[in-house]
């Protein structure tokens, strides 16, 4: 519809999660016709982070050097470990600046459906850090779908044969969240996961 160009720039924006094609669009038309400088910009920091960035040697997060900012940082706690999925998932714990161990980022989850068994989520690497004997807990923070569940069981099962103790977040009604707008599920789950106060 319009130039090659522009049909390009607009395709390429679709690759971004949660972006259709009339988003893309509108990314499109206004970085062209009111940021230029900014397209420029994006432009010049997304080829650099293509270029630079890539998987931390220890937590395989995103970083710039052989080991990210928390793998490198002697402070934190080294007998807690805390697995997730995704380097988002590190963002979002240490948001909220409660943890101060290190993690292990799988990049996804058992879904042998989709083809994805423990070695492409890093189990091999995972059990040698377990191996070392350094890790005395490891926090399992996988999402609470099937998929999520069954990796948290698979990993759990490996680190306790190592002898090491073994916690999964918690699920449930969130702080602020009203029962009746919580669905069945999340309910049952937090009923069953009860603690005593």
């Amino acid at each position: 519809m319009f130039s090659p160009l522009i049909d390009q720039l607009i395709n390429s924006l679709r690759h971004l999660p949660g972006v259709g094609p009339k988003s893309a669009q509108r990314m499109a038309l206004h970085l062209l016709e009111r940021d230029r400088e900014g397209a420029q910009n994006l432009s010049e920091v997304l080829a650099k982070a293509v270029e630079h960035v890539h998987r931390c040697q220890q937590c395989r997060t995103l970083t710039e050097q052989a080991l990210c900012n928390i793998c490198s940082n002697a402070r934190r706690n080294r007998k807690e470990l805390c697995i997730v999925e995704t380097p988002a998932d590190v963002i979002a714990i240490e948001t909220s600046a409660v943890f101060s161990g290190y993690y292990f980022v799988l990049l996804g989850r058992l879904s042998p459906i989709d083809g994805i068994g423990p070695k492409e989520i890093g189990m091999d690497v995972l059990a040698s850090r377990f191996a070392e004997g350094e890790i005395e807990e490891v926090i399992i923070a996988t999402n609470p779908t099937i998929e999520g569940e069954a990796t948290a069981h698979y990993i759990s099962e490996r680190a306790k044969a190592q002898g090491i103790k073994v916690s999964r977040i918690a699920h449930g009604i969130p702080i602020g969240g009203e029962l009746e707008y919580v669905d069945g599920g999340t309910l049952a789950h937090a009923i069953s996961r009860r603690q005593e106060i």
